[in-house]
């Protein structure tokens, strides 16, 4: 068993650990930045469906000291996304590993061992980003479904020559529901099940967008936080529900022959059963149910069994050197994004340093460089 030695450990190569290494790397501290997957960008290219586009245009979706290299209005696809991120960590030389998987992180005296197979890490800070979307959720009445139907999660789908002959059912009623319901109804009859989520009635990219997006970046960026009084009312209902429709409208739906129905609760004879009695004879189920973080691997106090860790902004309090960068909400509405984990990654990599000062008997506190402008493609 090899072990090596790093100041700090990022479990991640996604958007949220390379800004985190970003980060660092302006404050010149030692770090590697650990990705289970083979490239950088596969957390994008083999989780989402083939035709998703961002639902923010590219001025708000780059990373720290480089803007996503492509019309500022435009919205990026999965694709374009995942590209980015490779060219991001080459282009300022972030040390990624990967195809390293972190099995176990635990506490070893005053610093933390982390289990990636034949090589461990010992580290004085951990930074868990690895992202919220870990581990696909569906009910448990899914296993009872007649094994004629095919079943999907979101994070499976990819277009629709995956599908069986016949109709489908979506179940969940957000965002990448609708999306997916709208792709596949051009070909088959799609029911959409589940309460409606409310929309944006603007279209967001029409030219009138442009004038109220800077305007939902900010109160997304500053207002509506965890620091808020209704940034703390919004949280848990965002965190519970989702989002509303943001590119696809019920009118879209209901244009194409999409059938909305209520909430799908059991099954009755291998078929899937609405909350309203009704039966679906259909082909194929894709659950749009969405994900929960997947944590059990750390076996650290203040993450065992929990699904959403109470951090300070991503700093667990009673664990020094632990941090988290990436959950949906950690600090503000847009913490998700690719555009708002910047912010929340500069954050934690100040502390790390702050703290690395403290341990070398300097100052306690260091100032973080001004944020870098984020730089616009023409």
């Amino acid at each position: 068993m090899k072990t090596e030695q790093i100041e700090t450990v990022v479990i991640g190569g996604g958007q949220a650990g390379l800004s985190v290494g970003y980060h660092l790397a302006q404050f010149n501290r030692p770090f590697v930045i650990l990705e289970e997957r083979e490239r950088i960008g596969d957390n994008w290219r083999q989780r989402w469906w083939q035709s998703l586009r961002l639902f923010t245009p590219a001025r708000y979706d780059g990373l720290p000291g480089w803007g996503f290299p492509a019309a500022p209005w435009s919205f990026p696809t999965r694709d374009e996304m995942a590209d980015y991120l490779e060219a991001y960590a080459r282009r300022f030389e972030l040390p990624v590993r990967t195809g390293t998987h972190v099995e176990t992180i635990t506490r070893v005296g005053d610093r933390y061992l982390v289990g990636a197979g034949e090589v461990h890490f010992e580290a004085e800070n951990v930074v868990v980003a690895s992202g919220y979307h870990r581990q696909p959720v569906t009910p448990g009445f899914a296993e009872d479904l007649s094994s004629q139907i095919l079943q999907l999660h979101a994070s499976e789908y990819r277009d629709p020559s995956q599908l069986e002959d016949g109709d489908v059912l979506v179940v969940g009623a957000g965002n990448s529901g609708a999306d997916i319901s709208l792709e596949l109804a051009a070909e088959r009859h799609v029911w959409l099940s589940g309460p409606d989520k409310g929309h944006i009635p603007a279209s967001i990219e029409s030219r009138g967008a442009r004038l109220v997006f800077p305007v939902l970046w900010f109160l997304w960026s500053h207002v509506v936080t965890v620091r808020t009084p209704i940034g703390r009312r919004v949280r848990p209902k965002v965190l519970a529900s989702g989002a509303p429709l943001i590119r696809v409208k019920p009118k879209h739906l209901a244009a194409a022959g999409v059938e909305r129905v209520p909430r799908t609760v059991g099954v009755r004879d291998g078929l899937p059963e609405l909350e309203d009695g009704r039966v679906l004879n259909v082909a194929n189920v894709i659950w749009c149910t969405g994900f929960r973080p997947d944590l059990g691997w750390i076996d650290l106090p203040p993450l065992r069994g929990k699904s959403d860790p109470e951090t300070e902004r991503g700093v667990f309090p009673g664990e020094p050197g632990l941090y988290v960068v990436g959950l949906d909400f950690l600090y503000a509405f847009n913490s998700e994004n690719v555009g708002g984990v910047g912010r929340d990654a500069g954050h934690i990599a100040r502390h790390i340093t702050s703290r690395s000062h403290e341990g070398a008997g300097k100052r306690s506190e260091v100032p973080g460089p001004a944020m870098p402008a984020l730089r616009r493609a023409s």
